[in-house]
């Protein structure tokens, strides 16, 4: 379990770095503001919300070929609900309870492979 919490830490903290590299866009959407970051090349990094200076609701990050990377929700800024996050070999299905890992489910071609709890 602290295997996958290190790689999915570790994905999160590379695309946060990756996403500075390009001047954010913050949009207002009613009561929450959308944030875009961007790479050095100009694809999006990351795409997500805001709501009171807190990560909320879905967020969405993307490797520098804009290729969908990490998908989840924040809830007042905390992780929620089931994390998805995708590699050249696998899906990574993380569930999350109040910023803590619950589950992993690791799919390679539809099929489960792996559950760790």
């Amino acid at each position: 379990m602290k295997t996958i919490l290190s790689i999915v830490m570790g994905l999160c903290g590379a695309l946060y770095m990756q996403a500075q590299g390009a001047t954010p866009v913050y949009e207002k959407d009613g009561e929450m503001v959308k944030a875009t970051f961007f790479h050095e090349n100009g694809n999006i990094a990351q795409q997500g919300y805001f709501l009171d200076d807190k990560l909320h609701g879905d967020w969405v990050m993307y490797d520098v070929a804009g290729k969908k990377v990490a998908a989840g929700q924040y809830r007042f800024g905390v992780k929620t609900g089931k994390w998805f996050f995708w590699t050249q070999e696998d899906l990574q299905e993380v569930d999350y309870n109040d910023n803590q890992i619950v589950s992993v489910v690791r799919w390679n071609n539809g099929r489960s492979v792996a559950i760790n709890k």
